[in-house]
């Protein structure tokens, strides 16, 4: 596990919560200059740490009413079926995740879509017509709690 100081872990302890902040004031609340703090932000970019920077979107706002995630069983992994599973997968717009699992299920995804109804077309006519998906197992999301997380940095400071 690479190692990092307190002042890579405060910078990206920081720029999980306003990636849009400027170097300076990083520089200032981590305690560094401004360009030692750049130098370092760039060294944490160049080695894939920081993976780059999006804006986080309200669903609803954008009319995507309803969250699910969906447990998919696949009928036999030995004919090339998960890897055309996971390829049909990420052609779906509706799946913004996809896990593979331990359990019951192979796979988890977490999908949105404006309405029930959309829904039910996405489940019925696209994921279950798909060649060795066994079967599927939605779950509504109510409501959110928390998330989309952030990534846990407390083990750094061990």
């Amino acid at each position: 596990m690479p190692q990092f100081d307190d002042f890579e872990i405060k910078m990206l302890d920081i720029l999980q919560r306003d990636g849009r902040k400027p170097v300076s004031e990083l520089a200032q609340e981590i305690g560094l200059s401004t360009t030692p703090c750049a130098r370092r932000f760039e060294a944490l970019q160049s080695a894939g740490i920081i993976k780059g920077f999006a804006a986080v979107l309200s669903r609803r706002a954008i009319g995507l009413m309803v969250e699910v995630f969906i447990q998919v069983r696949l009928v036999t992994h030995s004919d090339g079926s998960p890897e055309t599973f996971i390829a049909a997968v990420q052609r779906m717009d509706e799946v913004s995740s996809c896990w593979t699992m331990t359990g019951d299920y192979d796979f988890l995804l977490h999908v949105m879509v404006p309405s029930v109804d959309e829904l039910n077309a996405f489940v019925m006519h696209r994921l279950m017509r798909l060649d060795g998906v066994r079967d599927v197992h939605t779950q509504l999301v109510l409501q959110n709690i928390k998330g989309p997380g952030h990534v846990p940095l407390g083990h750094l400071r061990r």
